[in-house]
């Protein structure tokens, strides 16, 4: 079939093999160019399919050199149908990773079920015997608990109304957006969701059956972003969520007295879910346009490399003074952020293309779903059944 693009809101429903091959091929060459005395060996990636999580296993495999176990929830393609940009990228790592002599396997199924734990165990028994870092990268709309209760996280304020800027994505212009306060019900269902205890209960899990290491490293992700952001993401409803995250990575490290767990404050970066927060993605297009101009701007393989190389180790990692690690750093340099609020402040439809990297945002936006990768024919016919090699 003849793959393109297919949009519905802030999604792309098709995915394209051959690109998500191509890229994944690069993020591999980035990787094996950024050589990481890091120390991890055996790694255990939740949520490995895409964006952050699949560039930390190709950091953990081609920087460090490690054999990677992954958990994802993806769909493969049928003859008819593309299958999702994660199910594609995980198939396109593991054959570039046997072919040059790692260890790969991937779990698909919902990462928050006892079930997939359990697989996850079970492989980890039968492959590795235990696992030295787990890095937690989930980032779902829903939770179904063990109780049998589903709970799905909102994307609201929390204290009152809040209006500002945002860029409609169907049309590109410049909009002001109203976004009304979650109730109570609705933050405690988005900290059951995007918070720290389903990554607890993996670390439980883990620990309970002996296959993680007493001095094992766990690193889960989260953002806070500038002033212009707050009331949407760090004081609106995700911002509570993590809040807990980071109070969970406290409680894993006073748990398990070996175990060190840590938060990682990444960069502002186009993810499927940072599409779908308003004002975010305006935000994300000055950011672009203003740390290329500055020559610091870095994609997922550049903040997950820097991460391994230069802010973790099976023994230590650098951190703020409140023990989180900010790869953050350059977004937040305040020059950058003097530079965007400018803008921000005079950005308009009228003026977009100009002042913000709008065609950067769409970019990168379509190439989570493979889509204007270099070196790919989008016209030919391409066979959408591609198969996850450890999935057979």
């Amino acid at each position: 079939m003849i793959i393109k693009p297919k949009t519905r809101g802030f999604i792309c429903t098709t995915a394209h093999p051959t690109g998500c091959r191509q890229i994944v091929r690069s993020q591999i060459e980035y990787a094996k160019a950024h050589k990481s005395d890091a120390g991890f060996k055996k790694v255990l990636i939740i949520g490995s399919s895409m964006g952050y999580g699949l560039s930390s296993r190709i950091s953990a495999a081609y920087s460090c050199g490690a054999a990677t176990l992954g958990v994802i929830f993806d769909k493969p393609g049928t003859e008819g149908r593309t299958g999702s940009a994660g199910w594609y990228n995980t198939a396109a790592f593991e054959e570039f990773a046997h072919a040059d002599g790692l260890y790969a396997k991937t779990i698909n199924g919902d990462a928050f079920s006892k079930e997939i734990k359990e697989k996850t165990i079970e492989m980890i028994r039968n492959d590795l015997g235990k696992v030295d870092a787990v890095i937690y990268s989930l980032a779902a709309p829903k939770r179904t608990t063990s109780d049998g209760t589903t709970y799905s996280s909102v994307l609201k304020t929390t204290n009152s109304e809040y209006t500002n800027k945002t860029i409609d994505l169907k049309d590109n212009t410049i909009k002001e957006v109203t976004i009304t306060p979650a109730t109570d019900e609705e933050i405690t269902a988005t900290v059951k969701v995007m918070g720290g205890e389903d990554w607890l209960d993996w670390i439980d899990a883990l620990s309970d059956a002996g296959v993680i290491e007493e001095n094992a490293v766990t690193v889960a992700y989260s953002y806070i972003g500038p002033e212009i952001t707050y009331p949407m993401y760090t004081k609106g409803s995700i911002g509570k969520a993590k809040e807990h995250l980071f109070e969970t990575s406290k409680q894993i490290t006073q748990k398990y007295k070996g175990i060190s767990a840590y938060v990682s404050v990444n960069k502002a970066l186009v993810t499927q879910s940072s599409a779908a927060i308003p004002v975010v993605p305006l935000y994300i297009s000055i950011l672009y346009k203003i740390m290329k101009e500055y020559g610091n701007h870095e994609g997922c393989i550049e903040q997950m490399t820097r991460l391994f190389t230069d802010k973790l180790s099976s023994n230590t990692a650098k951190t703020d003074e409140n023990g989180m690690i900010r790869l953050d750093d350059y977004e937040m340099q305040e020059d950058i952020q003097k530079a965007v609020l400018d803008v921000w402040d005079n950005v308009s439809t009228e003026n977009i293309k100009e002042v913000a990297d709008i065609e950067g945002y769409w970019s990168d936006f379509f190439g989570l779903f493979g889509f204007g990768a270099d070196g790919v024919d989008y016209d030919a016919d391409t066979n959408p059944v591609y198969d996850i090699d450890s999935l057979k």
